[in-house]
């Protein structure tokens, strides 16, 4: 059974930073297309910052980030602890949301690219969420 466990939300204030962990079991990260998602009340759900298996990079991308976030998130692997982290710089109060991340074998047939992946996300295993708020 695949499943991926985030943690490192909290509250911070604003221009402050968060370091999410996304752990799977079950499965190999490295090998798995991880993305990070955020859901805002009364919001849709946003792809953040999605990162593909070193195998398919060269054919489908490697990274990912959405506008919103570009420049201020890294997302990254840290292989030997099975973890994809989000390392979050110079939040702001927009950014308050339950943080999600999901795992997808990216060798699929509908999955074509990391960029599409990350904004259409199907058939993945997903965690719980960790919140994270943003204010004063």
């Amino acid at each position: 059974q695949l499943q991926v466990v985030e943690s490192g939300g909290g509250w911070v204030q604003p221009g402050g930073s968060l370091n999410l962990s996304c752990v799977g079991s079950g499965f190999v990260t490295e090998y798995y297309a991880i993305g990070w998602f955020r859901q805002a009340p009364g919001k849709e759900r946003e792809g953040l910052a999605c990162i593909n298996s070193m195998d398919m990079s060269s054919v489908a991308g490697s990274t990912y980030y959405a506008d919103s976030v570009a420049g201020r998130f890294t997302i990254s692997r840290d292989n030997s602890k099975n973890t994809v982290y989000l390392q979050m710089n110079n939040l702001k109060p927009e950014d308050t949301a339950t943080y999600y991340c999901a795992a997808e074998a990216p060798w699929t047939l509908e999955f074509t690219t990391i960029q599409a992946w990350c904004l259409a996300p199907n058939n993945d295993a997903w965690g719980q969420g960790t919140q994270v708020t943003v204010g004063s």
